[in-house]
């Protein structure tokens, strides 16, 4: 259990299936941790099995012995993040109560209070088990796949870790490139120079860059060639030596995109590629090259496939359960007999990666 002694609630046990334990939070920490009109204090009590009763600055938990511990360590954790000066919401219980009944050992309160960046008063974290796993494995590791369903930080993560290592002075500069798999068909279309035509594919990877750097420092830095947004296409002939490079929407490369990127590789560069291999835009049924490298390249030392789920979404929380619906969805049309399996079965031409 984490927290100062006086934080660390002390139980007293009144019978072998009635347990209850009293114990006092700080002063300064009561009122972040029961939320705006107690709204953590009532999902508190629908969330943990135990009991709460709170009254003044004193909390008092009831229930079966296991319970009461557990819902112990939950405002112990909360306790810690609120005593740290960090706003405790309703998401920040929700993912404090998963990270315990998971049983990890890492705990919620250093998972959720690590700063990776931090601008204007506004700090960069990661928000559940699995970012911090994520951001941990670009400390450790030179090429790193982050692989997740929207929502879940993974292109957002790896640039706020790029813009650190760009203020450390580990690289010298930023890449952030993305595929632009529309330009083919409707580039020429669009008004203006090339790149007018190729902002709009760009335009997610200005938007994030813009929360982590000082706006009005953008346009010198992209001058300099400090940190550079360029299609994929743009990669190819190169050798990015002292970069940070993150490639983005990766889904949309093809095998031999993937390959002609990964070999740009140079020294003192670090690499971190994120993609949804669920939300593929290739036309013509191609392969997506972020599928099938995971196959060619597990086993390699030095690079590391880093997991994010439906529940690191840190979106709106229905973004998560849209997930998982499509998710459900995609399986049963793929199961035997479903429409997607007859539709391979008849030679159909249904794209084979099309994204749902």
């Amino acid at each position: 259990m984490t927290g100062t002694p006086e934080q660390r609630p002390t139980g007293t046990h009144t019978a072998e299936a009635d347990a209850q334990s009293r114990f006092p939070i700080p002063e300064g920490a009561m009122l972040p941790l029961l939320g705006r009109r107690d709204e953590n204090l009532r999902l508190l009590e629908d969330l943990l099995d135990a009991d709460v009763h709170v009254r003044g600055n004193e909390v008092t938990l009831t229930g079966e012995p296991a319970d009461v511990a557990f819902a112990e360590r939950v405002f112990t954790e909360l306790t810690t993040l609120a005593a740290r000066g960090q706003q405790v919401e309703v998401a920040t219980v929700k993912r404090t109560v998963a990270m315990l009944s998971a049983g990890t050992a890492e705990s919620p309160a250093e998972v959720l209070s690590f700063d990776i960046l931090s601008r204007r008063g506004r700090t960069i974290r990661p928000k559940t088990l699995n970012q911090k796993h994520y951001v941990d494995a670009i400390d450790e590791h030179t090429i790193v796949f982050g692989l997740g369903p929207a929502g879940t930080g993974k292109t957002y993560l790896a640039m706020a870790k790029a813009v650190q290592a760009l203020q450390a002075k580990q690289v010298s500069r930023i890449i952030l490139t993305r595929p632009a798999v529309e330009a083919g068909e409707r580039l020429g279309f669009l008004p203006g120079t090339l790149f007018d035509k190729i902002d709009p594919y760009l335009r997610p990877l200005y938007d994030a860059l813009h929360d982590m750097v000082e706006p009005e420092s953008i346009p010198r830095l992209m001058q300099a060639g400090t940190i550079e947004v360029a299609p994929l296409a743009y990669m190819r002939g190169r050798t990015l030596n002292d970069a940070f490079v993150v490639l983005d929407e990766a889904q949309n490369t093809t095998p031999e995109q993937m390959k002609m990127f990964l070999t740009r590789l140079g020294f003192g560069s670090q690499m971190v590629v994120t993609g949804d291999i669920t939300q593929v835009d290739l036309p013509g049924g191609q392969r997506s090259g972020l599928r099938v490298v995971r196959d060619i390249l597990t086993g390699v030392d030095d690079i590391h496939f880093a997991e994010l789920t439906s529940s690191d979404v840190v979106r709106h929380s229905l973004v998560g359960d849209i997930v998982d619906a499509y998710e459900r969805w995609q399986n049963v049309d793929d199961a035997p007999g479903g429409p997607r399996a007859a539709v391979r079965a008849g030679g159909g031409s249904r794209a084979r990666d099309a994204g749902h």
